[in-house]
């Protein structure tokens, strides 16, 4: 049995493109939800794994400007640029099975299991590969350190995790700014002050977890864009083939 995945509107590249998996990427997958747990079937990773491609984790709180830097560094590298919660999202609006056993969970106020997330992320970069990528910008991700650590165990070891750092002043007042032109809903002070919670006491086990295997790099993200991407580029091309 195989299903499509709507991975599609997920992975941004330069231009960016929303073509659907090639067909010739073989992947073997069934999952089963069943009282929120899964059966998995092994996706096969050799494609991924030969190409031997570096993996960035960028992690910065809302407000911090990564997604700006991830648009920077995709046209600059070429990367593929990937965000976990874009692709839930594709898979809960595409209706697909997975996509309606999420939102089921996600309504009822409960956690998608980190390995649905997982397998989502490994068909995204299987996709890329085939496209020609030349490395992953994991954005968001990981959101706690079981997260990052199967993503090590079962992908391969990221090359570098770029945090993007802004006090909690700087985060509320930029939110608050954004509101004020966008109009979205979920940038009033209430929700601000309960998204950065959230944020920083889940984030700063993950920072304190990479710091210690010396794989995490701080930026000051109270900068301008262009000089907090003139760091980015000096972390970068230690890693990218140019």
């Amino acid at each position: 049995m195989q299903r499509k995945l709507a991975t599609n509107c997920s992975i941004s590249f330069w231009p960016p493109t929303r073509k659907k998996i090639s067909n010739d990427i073989q992947i073997k997958k069934i999952i089963f939800f069943a009282n929120n747990t899964i059966n998995r079937v092994k996706i096969d990773l050799a494609p991924l794994k030969a190409a031997k491609l570096p993996v960035f984790f960028i992690v910065g709180g809302p407000g911090s400007g990564k997604g700006t830097q991830c648009d920077q560094i995709v046209k600059k590298y070429g990367l593929t640029h990937l965000s976990s919660g874009d692709l839930l999202r594709a898979e809960v609006q595409a209706k697909t099975k997975i996509g309606t056993e999420c939102k089921a969970i996600m309504d009822k106020g409960g956690l998608v299991p980190l390995e649905v997330v997982l397998d989502l992320v490994k068909i995204a970069m299987l996709e890329a590969v085939k496209k020609g990528s030349k490395g992953f910008l994991i954005d968001g991700y990981p959101r706690e350190v079981k997260q990052g650590d199967q993503f090590e165990a079962e992908i391969q070891p990221a090359a570098l995790v770029i945090y993007f750092e802004a006090s909690n002043e700087t985060l509320v007042k930029r939110l608050l700014e954004r509101g004020k032109s966008s109009g979205r809903s979920d940038d009033n002070i209430d929700t601000i002050k309960l998204r950065l919670d959230t944020f920083f006491n889940s984030t700063r086990p993950v920072v304190d977890h990479y710091s210690k295997k010396n794989k995490l790099v701080k930026l000051s993200a109270e900068r301008s864009v262009d000089a907090i991407f003139a760091d980015v580029c000096v972390q970068l091309d230690k890693h990218v083939k140019k």
